[in-house]
């Protein structure tokens, strides 16, 4: 997911720094990515079939630390895995794998058979060995900077042992032959398949070990596209169409990935007609619907209908820390979730072109009933009622002698969001300040539990029930950064996560949310939209409910 975005905070693992200015400059001379010999044309960033695409800077671009949304972008415009979600079917369908793999009647051992003949862009061949490395590499504790999405393998059997220094080699993953991937699991897991479209569960040829830091600036794939040159920090990310891909070509012959300094910035370039996709700038959705029109599916952009605003499966919450007195009290959870006016939010901030949050789950992963929490309804009333009850009166001057702070980046547009927040806090008694910090340090505070009432968010990384579940709320997982702890909830998503049958596995998972729902270990608020717009000259352009871009299938008009 992952992850974590920005401003989404959550998908894959956010980071908790940056490499230095001088390390970067060190990375930015190493070693080359050219293919093979004739393999792929020579290309630049500009061209009648080159599209270009607006891209903060990323964190990561090497697929083992892809962790938000702008380094997944571009790791999976270049890598290839085993499986990739098709949303016509909803399910997982075969990538480098040749077919569905093998499972066996214990539901543990999966052997894929790989296609023959696939290379990457340096012309090495994409083989078991090379799956093995690239899985390797994302649970190696021993990479230079460890990766913040190796919590995707945990289901493999050996993962533990290996990604906690105890064991030389992840156990779980071999290479029976050169065409066979052969993967173990602890215990059985249902939607493993699902965990296999992860854009960081890919090959890496023997040079991502050879020389690890060429390897962070220009990886070396085996998908679509190629960089023809190292990472341009704060300024671009060439990738050209490889002309030796095992799949169906490409149409376009490069994506010129252009990094802007931040969102509005893009979208004045894209007015200028110098990007190709853009996001709209907060206030703009409505005069963007009617001058560009607005993608029927909500995902696809075509001329004249080139406005994306579609819902996404990313939820914006509240954490409260676990090490804060006050949040400690469940009644004051709920009042919080109570007081906040998220229809509001919506409708004032974002034009309604999102949804008010009914639970963690978003509505386009599952929409049953059932997940909805008592608690996400606006109810001042309620709240403050509940907040009596549980002795907090409200004084002479109406507050209860309840201090919070909202914490958040201040580098995210998250200001006004978090003034609407505070003037509904404030209007059922408590008292409330903010306290914005850059990125880096929000992130290490979040760590060190030294803060209050933070912002957080989650994009899932494949559309499944259980990746909105236990990331999130499985006691000590990797994203479970409320330290929720509920041996009924982690008991009930071991349970599903070994159910077969898929809506037996939904309904399990629904029981789980309704349970966290009660707990309130964090406060939703808001369901995402896609709020982006492409250009006229993109015949067709799709941008899912993941946030990948779809350069595979980009066509220019």
């Amino acid at each position: 997911m992952a992850k974590f975005t920005e401003p989404v905070v959550g998908r894959r693992q956010f980071v908790g720094g940056a490499l230095a200015t001088s390390a970067l400059a060190a990375l930015s001379g190493c070693g080359g990515n050219k293919p093979a010999e004739g393999s792929a044309p020579a290309g630049g960033g500009t061209g009648d079939n080159i599209m270009s695409f607006y891209l903060s800077e990323p964190a990561y671009i090497d697929p083992y630390n892809a962790q938000e949304n702008q380094g997944t972008a571009v790791a999976r415009a270049m890598f290839d895995g085993l499986m990739t979600w098709d949303w016509d079917t909803n399910s997982a369908v075969p990538m480098c794998a040749a077919e569905m793999p093998e499972i066996s009647e214990d539901g543990l051992v999966y052997t894929f058979k790989l296609k023959e003949g696939m290379k990457f862009h340096n012309g090495d061949p994409v083989d078991a060995e090379s799956f093995v490395r690239g899985w390797t590499r994302v649970a190696d504790p021993k990479m230079a900077t460890p990766s913040d999405i190796c919590y995707h393998l945990a289901p493999v059997a050996g993962y533990a042992e290996f990604n906690a220094g105890e064991a030389d080699e992840f156990a779980g993953i071999k290479a029976i032959d050169e065409l066979t991937f052969e993967v173990t699991l602890g215990a059985p897991m249902a939607d493993f398949l699902a965990v296999c479209c992860h854009p960081g569960l890919v090959p890496v040829p023997q040079a991502a070990l050879d020389d690890p830091k060429s390897f962070l600036e220009q990886p070396i794939g085996n998908g679509p596209f190629y960089m023809d040159e190292p990472w341009k920090h704060n300024q671009y990310i060439n990738l050209v169409k490889f002309d030796e891909y095992h799949g169906e070509p490409a149409k376009l012959d490069g994506v010129y990935m252009s990094i802007q300094k931040d969102p509005d910035t893009a979208y004045n370039e894209f007015k200028a007609g110098t990007i190709d996709f853009a996001q709209i700038p907060t206030g703009q959705i409505e005069a963007n619907k009617k001058t560009y029109g607005v993608a029927e599916d909500g995902y696809t952009s075509t001329p004249g209908k080139q406005c994306l605003l579609g819902v996404e499966l990313s939820v914006y919450f509240m954490i409260p820390c676990s090490q804060d007195p006050v949040l400690q009290d469940v009644n004051v959870r709920r009042a919080l979730s109570l007081a906040i006016n998220r229809q509001n939010i919506v409708d004032t901030l974002y034009e309604g072109s999102r949804q008010p949050a009914t639970s963690i789950m978003p509505t386009a992963i599952d929409d049953d009933p059932e997940n909805t929490w008592e608690y996400c309804a606006y109810d001042p009333e309620r709240a403050a009622q509940i907040l009596d009850e549980a002795g907090y009166p409200a004084g002479a001057d109406g507050k209860r002698g309840l201090e919070i702070t909202l914490n958040y980046n201040g580098d995210g547009g998250h200001e006004d969001l978090m003034s609407t927040i505070q003037l509904d806090l404030e209007a059922v008694g408590f008292t409330v300040k903010q306290d914005a910090v850059e990125w880096a340090t929000y992130l290490e505070n979040l760590s060190a539990d030294t803060f209050s009432f933070g912002r957080l968010g989650w994009t899932a990384d494949y559309p499944t029930m259980d990746n909105m579940l236990y990331p999130n709320f499985f006691t000590g997982a990797e994203n479970n950064y409320a330290k929720y702890s509920n041996p009924e909830a982690d008991e009930l998503m071991l349970q599903a996560r070994q159910t077969e049958d898929e809506e037996e596995r939904k309904a399990a998972c629904r029981k789980v949310c309704a349970l966290i729902g009660e707990d309130m270990p964090v406060v939703p608020i808001m369901f995402y939209a896609h709020n982006y717009v492409a250009s006229e000259r993109m015949a067709s352009f799709n941008y899912d409910a993941q946030t990948i871009p779809h350069f595979e299938t980009a066509e220019l008009a």
